[in-house]
């Protein structure tokens, strides 16, 4: 099970990762350089898995406090950092009384994947471990980047919405 929340972080790390700067004269707000939070998972509650609803609500419940468990570094040589305590985080939530309970995962604690991406029309490119090439797209505005979660085509994961991620 960790591994597959691992290929799955993977994946969605590196989907998420590039931008649609189609403009030439486009300025950093427009890039995809620098370091990226996942602050939210929007999923229809209505039709979502109850995996994908527990996900979003322990991402927006860390985010709020501060604390990213999905944190992604592009640099403009292409290559990129994903860093995730997805299973820390679900391992240690409860619920009480108080509700959802999840503490902040200590930095020991993180899972760190580097790989190279390519960008273009909407579209970024990585190799997963079987060495296939993921092509998903994505969407940058500002310091906003989105991906459609339905697009990845992950195993245990094929819930539609979108995961979100902040700019630094």
């Amino acid at each position: 099970m960790k591994s597959r929340i691992g290929v799955m972080l993977f994946a969605i790390v590196f989907a998420i990762s590039c931008s649609s700067d189609n403009d030439e004269n486009s300025n950093t707000q427009n890039t995809i350089i620098g370091t990226w939070d996942a602050v939210e998972l929007k999923v229809d509650s209505d039709t979502a898995s109850e995996y994908a609803l527990i996900g979003g609500q322990i991402l927006k419940f860390l985010s709020n406090k501060d604390c990213f468990i999905i944190t992604l570094t592009f640099s403009e040589d292409l290559t990129a950092v994903a860093k995730n305590a997805i299973a820390t985080a679900i391992s240690t939530a409860t619920l009480d009384s108080g509700g959802l309970q999840v503490p902040c995962p200590a930095s020991n604690s993180f899972e760190t994947v580097s790989n190279t991406y390519t960008y273009g029309s909407g579209v970024v490119s990585f190799l997963n471990e079987d060495g296939e090439t993921i092509e998903v797209p994505v969407a940058i505005k500002g310091d906003k980047m989105t991906v459609n979660a339905a697009s990845l085509q992950l195993a245990d994961f094929n819930e539609g919405g979108e995961l979100v991620f902040k700019r630094r």
